[in-house]
């Protein structure tokens, strides 16, 4: 497994940072809260992710820059678990959303905890449809 973060995977845009807070759906396992589209990425890209730290929560910029490395190095080293369960393009935002200062241990249980929940909800398994349709 690639264990990085390149370049192509950065979410940046304007346009899909602002379709993602107007159109997308969001899951939450606290402290964090995953904002997600489907689809509007070129073929050969299958994930962009961003990541985001409140300024209300976290006044100076050390500590927030702090929380956005943690978060990246949790979704890098993490990544797998949605890549490998994804069926079309999506886009990201990643938010960390409390006063409180987790450990990063903590932040990367979290992390997997909240992959595997938007998993759960969206991606929906074969196997399981062809038994439900047997069903019938």
């Amino acid at each position: 497994m690639n264990f990085t973060y390149p370049k192509n995977e950065k979410l940046k845009s304007k346009i899909t940072i602002g379709l993602l807070f107007t159109e997308g759906k969001s899951v939450s396992k606290y402290p964090l809260r995953l904002v997600y589209k489907a689809g509007s990425l070129n073929e050969s890209e299958k994930i962009k992710m961003g990541v985001s730290v409140s300024k209300k929560n976290f006044k100076k910029a050390v500590d927030r820059n702090y929380f956005k490395r943690v978060l990246r190095e949790t979704y890098r080293l993490n990544k797998h678990l949605l890549i490998d369960n994804l069926d079309q393009p999506y886009s990201f935002m990643f938010f960390y959303q409390t006063k409180d200062r987790l450990t990063y241990e903590e932040i990367n249980t979290k992390t997997i905890q909240l992959f595997e929940k938007f998993i759960a909800q969206n991606i929906k398994k074969p196997a399981s449809e062809s038994d439900s349709n047997s069903e019938i």
